[in-house]
């Protein structure tokens, strides 16, 4: 999709705070991306959240042509999902990128500036 063209979806159904509340999103360093075995979309994701770190796995394969250029970048994560197994492997939580929802490149949701590992988003 053309960013000319460009049409933003439906607003989605109106939430509660007590339910946005629910989801926790925390800034992570992305310490290593892995191939995958078999994947033609997913890498495996090592970041760092400060007192621990955690495998997830994300489809950006696809969407860059190194997807190692973006370790040692922060982004946000979702990381209180239930952990999913694709392809043998466990996910632990979810990359909160920005675009794939309306069909344009991905990009990565990232702090204005550096903040520790493991900050909270809300």
């Amino acid at each position: 999709m053309s960013l000319d063209n460009f049409e933003p979806a439906t607003v989605k159904p109106e939430i509660s705070y007590d339910e946005l509340d629910k989801i926790d999103v925390r800034v992570g360093t992305i310490v290593s991306v892995d191939d995958v075995e078999g994947a033609d979309k997913l890498v495996k994701l090592t970041v760092d959240f400060g007192n621990h770190r955690r495998t997830i796995l994300a489809a950006i394969k696809q969407e860059r042509a190194n997807p190692r250029e973006i370790e040692g970048q922060q982004a946000l994560f979702v990381v209180n999902l239930k952990p999913r197994r694709m392809l043998g492997q466990l996910s632990e939580g979810m990359l909160f990128d920005i675009g794939y929802a309306d069909g344009l490149m991905p990009r990565l949701a990232v702090p204005e500036t550096v903040v520790p590992d493991g900050t909270r988003a809300g």
